[in-house]
């Protein structure tokens, strides 16, 4: 995929000028990103450099890490309590009890994800929140560009991937399902398909169960039938499933593209959105590649190396479109961030 010559670097695309690709990622992306560092540290932001056209595009994603308050933790959902609640001058809605979910429904634990810093549904936009919606725009720009290419049946799939475990990749896959799902015409279902350690719904509080390897391997089972129906309006999830020495053989069979289809035409408004296992730690995520229309490569600006990026993208290259989320990018004190107009009005 190349980027447009006609006008100036994006947010987006300036993103990769604070971590060093290399020359040859230099050749494909510029510019520069903004995030917290583990030590809550921040460094100046460098004037991005000329774009030039290439495969790999670049986004910006972070990972706070200031420690959330129990007061953060705590905070309810306003968006799931009914407008005539609120509408009494006397109600608190920490005291409004929420009515039974219908069966089959399962509830997103709000409090785990405000504990680990990630985005929370109904709470204020926050920086997170809104750099994840600059995200979501570029992998929506480039579905309507597989969608008009000739594999328009992969443009509702993405997979989420990273080249070495630890560098926030089902963090990312976690909170850009969350994203993606606010989005009104769009409906999410987060596959976890990091096989060998499924983490996703640990990360939303929800109880392991059949997945997608049990679907692959019993053709009698309708995979369907194990989404779960979560209580964030359009998003559900698909378990990994039972663990197996043979998943790397039933995700490249022919029945993984069987599944899929039946995932996609079970709702014409769904988008797949793949966790999977790393790309130099795993096997299964280089055969998902050529399954999806696009790939988010999350890069840790702190630690992963320069060759590793390539080996990676070398691996899923069975995708034409691999874009990088730069994680774990550092501020200095004072220094601007993408988000911080949000919350701004209490300070006026």
């Amino acid at each position: 995929m190349t980027l447009p010559n006609a006008r100036p670097a994006s947010l987006l695309e300036r993103a990769a000028a604070v971590y060093d690709f290399g020359e040859h990622y230099r050749a494909k992306v510029g510019g520069a990103s903004f995030d917290h560092g583990r030590d809550g540290r921040e460094v100046e932001v460098a004037p991005p450099p000329p774009v030039v056209p290439g495969k790999i595009e670049a986004l910006a994603a972070q990972q706070p890490a200031a420690p959330v308050t129990h007061a953060a933790r705590a905070a309810p959902d306003l968006s799931a309590i009914p407008a005539e609640f609120l509408a009494d001058p006397e109600a608190d809605p920490d005291e409004f009890v929420p009515p039974p979910l219908p069966t089959g429904v399962f509830a997103i634990d709000r409090g785990m994800l405000a504990e680990h810093g990630m985005i929370v549904p109904g709470a204020p936009v926050g920086p997170l929140a809104e750099e994840f919606r600059l995200i979501k725009r570029q992998l929506l720009v480039t579905r309507r560009r597989v969608a008009d290419s000739d594999q328009a049946d992969r443009a509702r799939s993405v997979l989420v991937c990273s080249a070495r475990p630890r560098d926030g990749k089902t963090f990312c896959a976690v909170n850009l399902a969350l994203s993606m799902a606010a989005e009104r015409d769009t409906e999410v279902l987060l596959v976890d398909a990091d096989v060998a350690k499924p983490d996703v719904l640990r990360r939303l509080g929800l109880q392991d169960g059949p997945g997608l390897l049990d679907a692959l391997a019993d053709q009698t089972i309708d995979v369907e039938s194990l989404v779960l129906q979560t209580d964030v309006p359009q998003l559900s999830v698909l378990p990994a499933g039972a663990k197996t020495a043979m998943d790397t053989e039933l995700l490249a069979s022919a029945r993984t593209e069987v599944v899929i289809r039946r995932l996609l035409d079970a709702n014409p408004r769904r988008l797949l959105i793949f966790d999977s296992p790393p790309a130099l730690a795993a096997s299964p995520a280089a055969v998902l590649a050529m399954l999806v229309g696009q790939v988010m490569l999350v890069v840790r600006a702190d630690r992963t190396p320069e060759t590793e990026i390539g080996q990676a993208a070398d691996l899923l290259d069975g995708c034409e479109h691999i874009q990088l989320v730069l994680n774990a990018v550092s501020f200095v004190p004072g220094g601007a961030r993408f988000g911080s107009y949000y919350g701004m009005e209490d300070r006026a």
